[in-house]
């Protein structure tokens, strides 16, 4: 699955449909909305139709380039509490190695070329994340 959704992300059910009987790992990452100095909430604005092309992608060159099974890749957007899911990626694989390389892989390339933006709602204002979709952390 790759998906962008304004809904909660069930995490226990997506791993559970990445399951595959070769599979000796799934290496799972779940990105979640932080208390970073007074934050109150997370909001995440996408392109859509050029943010589920760039997962895509992204998951077509990881099945390339690393030794794995499987991956799903879904984003969350909209308003997010702290404590919120953002970002589900589940990698599959025979072996530990090639899956937690392949997870770390994807979350950088996500930060690089999928166009989904997050402003911190805070206590003392709001501000747009850097370090994310081309900017410079």
């Amino acid at each position: 699955m790759i998906g962008i959704t304004r809904d909660i992300i069930d995490a226990g059910a997506m791993i559970e449909a990445a399951k595959r009987p070769g599979m000796g790992a799934l290496v799972t990452f779940c990105g979640v909305v932080r208390d970073d100095g007074g934050i109150e909430r997370m909001e995440l604005e996408v392109y859509e139709e050029v943010a589920v092309r760039e997962l895509g992608l992204i998951r077509d060159e990881t099945m390339r380039e690393y030794p794995i099974e499987s991956v799903n890749i879904v984003h969350r957007v909209g308003s997010l509490q702290v404590g919120e899911t953002i970002l589900l990626i589940i990698v599959g694989a025979g072996h530990r190695k090639e899956a937690f390389a392949a997870c770390e892989y994807i979350i950088d390339r996500i930060k690089q070329t999928v166009p989904i933006w997050k402003k911190e709602i805070g206590r003392e204002g709001d501000r747009w994340v850097p370090g994310e979709y081309g900017e410079a952390e």
